[in-house]
């Protein structure tokens, strides 16, 4: 079993794109390495590999990558 760290992030916005949440959240370097992880198949959303890089991440969902979970809230 692996560990999995848990945070939650939060949006003033209706939506943030996947590859930017995972760049604001430093989860990767760049934008281009988030969208290469993204298209990799290496993050999950709600519990489901995810490739599209501009998929609208919304309040409630959970975004996995790397060993971390975030929930985002508002």
């Amino acid at each position: 079993m692996t560990n999995i760290e848990y945070y939650q992030t939060s949006i003033s916005t209706p939506f943030i794109e996947l590859y930017k949440l995972l760049k604001r959240e430093n989860l990767t370097a760049s934008g281009g390495e988030a969208k290469f992880v993204i298209s990799e198949g290496m993050v999950q959303v709600n519990g489901t590999t995810e490739t599209r890089k501009r998929n609208k991440i919304v309040v409630g969902d959970k975004v996995t990558f790397n060993g971390v979970t975030l929930e985002v809230t508002e």
